[in-house]
């Protein structure tokens, strides 16, 4: 079954933005805001452990998760698409 590629992307794409929105927030729930570098900020530029930081991290990740999505979307189908030409081999 191929794999609807712009539906893969949004859906991906939405669940990489807000998924790094709510763990950023979660964070700062325990342990408060921070300016201090993280290792996602060495990908994401304006991103920090801060409200502003957050809606940052996730334009940026929507965006990310959007295109990786689509990548992986689009491979699959290709994939998919040489293992159903393949010859089959008959016993017999």
């Amino acid at each position: 079954m191929k794999l609807n590629i712009k539906a893969f992307a949004i859906a991906f794409g939405l669940m990489w933005g807000f998924g790094l929105f709510f763990l950023t927030w979660w964070i700062i729930m325990f342990d408060g805001s921070s300016d201090e570098a993280t290792f996602i900020a060495k990908f994401y530029r304006g991103y920090s452990l801060t409200p502003e930081g957050s809606v940052i991290g996730l334009v940026w990740a929507l965006v990310d998760g959007t295109a990786g999505g689509a990548i992986f979307a689009w491979l699959y189908n290709k994939v998919l698409d040489c293992l159903n030409r393949a010859p089959t081999v008959k016993e017999g």
